[in-house]
């Protein structure tokens, strides 16, 4: 197998959990499919193949997906159990407040805006 070691079955559940949360998270959010389809950017077909497991999206699809659902795309794969960098292996803090789910989608975009706010007024404390 090549270095990730994921067989085509495993790759195949991955593409299904990944839609399934991305159905969830659509759904949550009271979005109907054709709406979450434009503001992703996309057909309304093609998030019909995602969200069923049919279609693996491309890195700048799941990009605009997680946009879209408030959240950065590595929190939403870490989600379903995909590491996009298997080469990173500790986890930041903004990943773990974006992936949190007992929260809402505004209430990580804030903690999230905070969390960078306190970490840039240190960078540029720590820059005079």
């Amino acid at each position: 197998m090549a270095d990730d070691e994921t067989s085509p079955d495993a790759e195949e559940e991955q593409e299904h959990l990944l839609g399934e949360f991305i159905r969830r998270q659509r759904e949550l959010s009271e979005l109907s499919m054709r709406q979450f389809a434009d503001m992703v950017g996309i057909s309304n077909p093609y998030l019909s193949q995602i969200e069923r497991g049919q279609r693996e999206p491309s890195r700048r699809v799941v990009d605009a997906i997680a946009r879209s659902l408030q959240m950065s795309a590595d929190a939403l794969y870490s989600q379903v159990g995909i590491d996009p960098e298997p080469k990173r292996r500790s986890p930041s803090v903004r990943m773990a407040l974006e992936a949190d789910p007992d929260l809402t989608p505004r209430q990580r975009r804030a903690l999230v805006e905070i969390y960078e706010s306190l970490r840039d007024a240190n960078r540029r404390q720590g820059d005079e």
